[in-house]
């Protein structure tokens, strides 16, 4: 049904319920409506409509004698054609660009700190797809940190950081350590480990390399740091205790439980880059139209980030019940989306 089907008073009883179900969370009966909506209708006439919106699948009641719910066909209706979106103030904005605007952070650490801040803003859970960090290398360093332990960081061209801690039969000299490092750099540069790999491993089995015994050793360690499945991406979620807030009912509570599992399951909210490859701004999943939760009670609302070329690299929202402040929160991950693909422009331009 579209919004333009409804006529004028249909319109305001429902824009009212939905309004009061997000505020309150709470069923509104046509008494209420006529005491508090101003809409000069006898409870009579409001409850006729309300039984016409129910038939039309946009209100249910959750009981007998209760008043009536938004479906979730209805909570869609109300967003995609009444909802009025507002805009952040001064301070939200201002504490979301000093979050995501990096200066001189490591851009894993910028993505922590915007993934807990909007969970903070929001009061929901928040996650972050992080960008695939199958990249192109920037800069490989060690540091020795303790005895025979050395530390490899990995900065990538997708501005991701990799810390790998390294054990080492003995401790090296910092010679070492700066030879293994140029030799990497100059073999790495633009290409992947992966793509560098074959090639690095024939010349120090064909010793080509001129690098001393200790540096061929550090080298090929080097080269096993990073971990297997790092290409696949990885999500970031925080205040995942946030949906355990507003539960009651004990069948409410074992959804949030199996919401949590979800959110555990990088494969699985991995799909969710697949459901927006080719979105445009903020998307909205309710309950079952979420293929990957596919579960009644919960939304999503999730905005991807762009790289320089204008390719989807990431994505991040917020996750919370079907109540949520819309208006207010769309706005929030609408801003943040977009800071955090500026920041990889940004980047990239500075490479």
């Amino acid at each position: 049904m579209m919004i333009n089907q409804l006529n004028e008073r249909s319109r305001q009883i429902f824009r009212f319920i939905v309004d009061s179900y997000l505020s309150t969370g709470s069923p509104v009966g046509s008494r209420t409506i006529s005491t508090l909506s101003g809409i000069n209708l006898s409870a009579a006439s409001i409850r006729n409509t309300m039984s016409d919106l129910e038939t039309a699948g946009l209100l249910f009641s959750p009981h007998t004698s209760a008043g009536r719910l938004p479906t979730e066909q209805g909570l869609r209706l109300y967003i995609d054609g009444l909802m009025q979106v507002g805009g952040l103030s001064k301070e939200e904005r201002q504490s979301i660009e000093a979050t995501c605007v990096s200066t001189g952070r490591p851009i894993n650490e910028v993505l922590e700190r915007s993934t807990a801040l909007l969970s903070g803003l929001s009061s929901c859970a928040s996650l972050v797809i992080a960008p695939k960090t199958e990249s192109s290398v920037r800069q490989i360093q060690f540091v020795q940190i303790q005895p025979r332990r050395i530390l490899a960081v990995i900065v990538l061209q997708n501005g991701l950081v990799e810390n790998r801690i390294m054990e080492v039969e003995q401790d090296l000299p910092p010679e070492t350590l700066t030879s293994a490092a140029n030799y990497l750099n100059a073999k790495l540069a633009g290409k992947t480990i992966a793509a560098a790999e074959a090639e690095i491993e024939r010349e120090i089995h064909d010793n080509q390399s001129h690098l001393d015994t200790l540096a061929q050793k550090l080298v090929r360690i080097g080269l096993a740091l990073p971990s297997r499945d790092a290409h696949d991406g990885h999500i970031i979620v925080r205040g995942q205790s946030r949906l355990l807030q507003d539960v009651k009912a004990l069948e409410d509570l074992e959804r949030a439980r199996a919401l949590l599992g979800y959110l555990e399951e990088q494969k699985h909210m991995l799909e969710i880059l697949s459901a927006i490859d080719r979105a445009e701004g903020v998307q909205i999943f309710l309950g079952t139209e979420n293929k990957i939760f596919n579960q009644s009670g919960w939304s999503m609302i999730i905005s991807p980030y762009k790289n320089a070329e204008e390719q989807i690299i990431g994505a991040i929202g917020v996750i919370g019940p079907t109540r949520l402040d819309y208006d207010r929160i769309i706005p929030m991950v609408d801003y943040t989306s977009r800071l955090v693909g500026r920041m990889f422009g940004k980047m990239v331009d500075e490479l």
